[in-house]
């Protein structure tokens, strides 16, 4: 049999899509144009037909950019020695990647177990949470942990959940309510609950001050095991390392990934404390994937975390991130009560308008003015932003340009708010 021609141009890729990958993702990329992305540097990423885009997309993996120089380098050093690893003999990569993590992750988080996903991650603390007798399952309304099975019991998502019933039993509270859970931490045996110090996909929601520590001191005294779960807002996101860092705050697991994976390998990666991880310690072959801790993601979040740490890309995100809510803010406020909040910490911004209508509205004309943004899946009046912390002056830039056009095409537009 002859091996079909190679997808070419973007009718073929459309085709290709239709016949392989799903007609909702080829109807989806027709009404973006059906623009095709093919190569991608810095904050930018180039089309077909080497228009360049200004990424602040990409749902929260491009903090270094694409093709970091030091991340592909490392990537390519590794796929050239040694990509996957047999997992019967000691595997360097894999020792030096756990070590830079567990050198940033808040003191006493020192057990790392690396996955492929950050579904994978939240699977992971679940088991471990089982392991020590936490059957029952406590999260906020609003967050998104994950689609697999067990993450998708925490994922308080109706929308998501309804098709795959009967779920793992879970629980919700609302989120920054430190009172409902205490309520329901009270009612019942100890749980595993599992927060985010900002919910992404539940539309950038920031809790009140004090939260977390407030979360952390409940789970103590009500015996549950706690999980922050960090996938999207570590690693420098928010303007720190942690989330958790605001308040101090140590959970039991911190779940990690998106940028650990430099942009470049998909891995993430749950850091436990001693304690929490007994049950892996005491059995490696009780829970293990085979593509887990492969040398060349390894080489991936290595170098992911040292850059990150000599660039000093958290600080800059700190900075960067006020910049850009600030631009964002002006070049909006033209449409007035068409934009019913913009809010952010460090580089996880959030426009939230007035109806879903305007949020795809704004998301396609910031595409046609050369800017990637995302929606939220979890909030779909919400825009959703997660620049890299490798933006230029020229790509700030571009970034007012794009908001300004797209707020001055919404302006004139029938669904926007006279």
């Amino acid at each position: 049999m002859t091996a079909p021609a190679a997808c070419e141009t973007s009718a073929d890729v459309l085709t290709a899509y239709r016949r392989h990958l799903g007609r909702g993702r080829a109807r989806l990329a027709s009404l973006t144009g059906g623009a095709m992305e093919t190569a991608s540097f810095g904050a930018r990423v180039v089309d077909a037909d080497g228009r360049e885009y200004v990424d602040c997309g990409g749902y929260g993996v491009f903090l270094l950019g694409h093709c970091h120089p030091r991340v592909v380098e490392a990537v390519t050093d590794q796929v050239r020695r040694h990509p996957l690893a047999t997992r019967l003999l000691l595997e360097p990569v894999a020792a030096g990647a756990a070590t830079a993590l567990a050198g940033v992750t808040p003191p006493g988080l020192d057990r790392v177990h690396f996955v492929n996903s950050g579904a994978e991650a939240t699977e992971t603390a679940v088991k471990l949470a089982r392991a020590h007798g936490r059957h029952r399952l406590v999260s906020a309304a609003g967050g998104y942990h994950g689609k697999t099975t067990g993450a998708l019991a925490l994922t308080a998502k109706p929308l998501y959940q309804d098709p795959f019933r009967p779920l793992l039993p879970a629980e919700h509270v609302p989120y920054g309510d430190a009172d409902a859970l205490a309520a329901r931490l009270a009612d019942g045996p100890p749980a595993c609950v599992v927060v985010e110090p900002v919910q992404g996909e539940g539309g950038v929601v920031l809790p009140p001050p004090g939260y977390l520590r407030r979360v952390r001191e409940l789970c103590a005294e009500h015996g549950a095991f706690f999980v922050l779960d960090e996938i999207q807002t570590g690693l420098g996101r928010l303007g720190t390392w942690w989330g958790a860092d605001a308040e101090d705050v140590r959970p039991d697991i911190l779940l990690v990934g998106k940028n650990l994976s430099g942009g470049v390998i998909p891995v993430a990666a749950a850091v436990a404390t001693a304690e929490a991880y007994a049950p892996f310690d005491a059995d490696p072959f009780l829970h293990t994937s085979t593509f887990a801790g492969a040398p060349v993601a390894m080489a991936a979040a290595r170098a992911a975390v040292r850059a990150i740490d000599e660039e000093g890309l958290v600080e800059r995100a700190r900075l960067l991130g006020a910049d850009v809510l600030d631009r964002v803010r002006e070049a909006l406020a033209p449409l007035g009560d068409a934009v019913a909040d913009i809010r952010g910490r460090g580089l996880l911004i959030g426009i939230e308008m007035r109806d879903e209508r305007l949020a795809g509205e704004l998301v396609l004309h910031l595409l046609e003015a050369g800017l990637l943004v995302n929606h939220s899946l979890n909030a779909h009046k919400v825009v959703r932003l997660t620049p890299p912390a490798v933006l230029t002056r020229c790509d700030l830039d571009r970034i007012s340009m794009a908001f300004a056009t797209a707020a001055g095409s919404i302006a004139k537009g029938p669904t926007c708010p006279k």
